[in-house]
This record gives structure tokens, sequence and C-alpha cells, in this order.
């Protein structure tokens, strides 16, 4: 574990991967950009929990496989201690299923680890400015493969159905277009309004549902049955 004083920047990251050349090569691809600063990392998700303590980061880049505590328990962890600090979920998708677990407990997104170092720059801005990462098509397939199987940490104390009544119509008319793996333009096309309209309207569902972002949004829509997994085929 390093802990790293902060420089001047506007999103602090931290790194945290069992992977010491991982790290080091995120690092690399990171410090070589205006606007974003590495201020420390982290072998596994206790040594992440500390160093959030004491840095307070903008932005959490998180594997999920490592030893002890995994990221998944760190991303509860953290979201709960430190809910200013964004999760931003690193997997091997294809192997790291359980990764869906971290979305529930509050990540902001995920990535797989062969990202393009400027995706993975784009990702950061977009999770420390109060967005999701999972591109539509990626959250559809990841929900329709895994919702079902996974267990339901959130829905007995904070998802009820009988919040669904604080939406206006259109509000949950939008929520489900969300669920369904759109993206705002799609939405605005299917429902003939402007895509700022779109988004003003999910910023409103968020609110009144007590969401982070997007993709709590279409968990939740899962979890109370708005929307339902396709079949295992």
């Amino acid at each position: 574990m390093s802990d790293i004083a902060p420089a001047s920047a506007s999103i602090s990251v931290l790194l945290v991967d069992d992977q010491p050349l991982l790290r080091k090569g995120f690092r690399m691809v990171l410090e070589e950009e205006e606007g974003i600063a590495v201020v420390g990392e982290g072998s596994d998700g206790a040594s992440a929990l500390d160093l959030v303590s004491r840095l307070h980061p903008d932005v959490v880049v998180m594997d999920v496989r490592m030893p002890g505590m995994d990221g998944i328990e760190a991303t509860r962890a953290i979201v709960a201690a430190e809910p200013r600090s964004r999760i931003l979920i690193l997997t091997t998708f294809d192997l790291d299923e359980y990764a869906f677990s971290a979305l529930r407990f509050g990540a902001s997104g995920f990535l797989l680890k062969d990202v393009p170092p400027a995706e993975l720059v784009r990702a950061i801005h977009a999770v420390a400015s109060g967005d999701a990462v999972v591109a539509p098509s990626v959250t559809r397939r990841l929900l329709d493969s895994f919702a079902h199987k996974l267990p339901d940490p959130r829905l007995a104390e904070h998802a009820m159905p009988s919040e669904l009544d604080e939406l206006t119509s259109r509000e949950r008319e939008i929520l489900i277009e969300v669920a369904g793996g759109h993206s705002n333009a799609e939405i605005a096309e299917h429902l003939f309004v402007a895509e700022a309209t779109v988004k003003t309207h999910l910023g409103r569902v968020l609110a009144k549902l007590g969401l982070r972002d997007r993709v709590q949004a279409v968990v939740y829509a899962y979890e109370v049955g708005l929307v339902h997994p396709r079949a295992e085929r």
C-alpha cells in the first residue's frame, strides 16, 4: 500500500488492485492527464478503506478479485462511510460476474481491465461528475445475465415498490426506458421529446428514489419488478 500526497487537480483518484503492474500502468496513463491526480494506491479492500478515510478521493478505481476483503465488500463499506467517493469497478467481465453486486452496493459503473486509456480517462471524468460509465447495451446484457442469480441486499430496506408512487407517469416511463438499456438520445426519439427533457426527468427520478446515478436506477427497476431479465437460453 502506498500513500501519496495529493497533487493540485480537480479529480483525485485512488487505485486499488492487487497487481502492482496494473496499478503502475493505470498510474502512468492518468498522470499524463491534466485535471486528474493519482493520490494513492491500495492492494486490497482493507487498504482501500484506510486510504479513502485519509485521502477522501473523488474516484476509487477498484478491482473485484483481491485477497482478503474484495472489491465488492470494499465498495459497500466505502459507499456507507464516504459516499462522496465514487467507485469505478474494473473487472474481467467474463469471469467476475459478481461485479454486478458492486453496482448494487453503490458503485457508479464498471469497465473491463483492457479498457483503452482514453476510455478510462473519460470514465473517471464521468464518474466524478456523478454520471455512470456503463454503456446502455452492456448494462442490459449484464442485468439480463445476472440480475436473477444474485442476492438482493437493498430491496428490503430501500427499494420498496411504494416509492414508485412518488413518480409521475412520465418519470416512470423514463425509468422503464432507462432500465431497458436505452440512451437518453434513444429515449428522446422514442418518446418524441428533447434529450434535455429526458435528462431532466431522469434527474427527478434519481432524486425521488434516492439513487446515485443511472446504473442504480437500472438496478432499482429490476429489483422492484418494473422490468425483468430475459429468460436464460
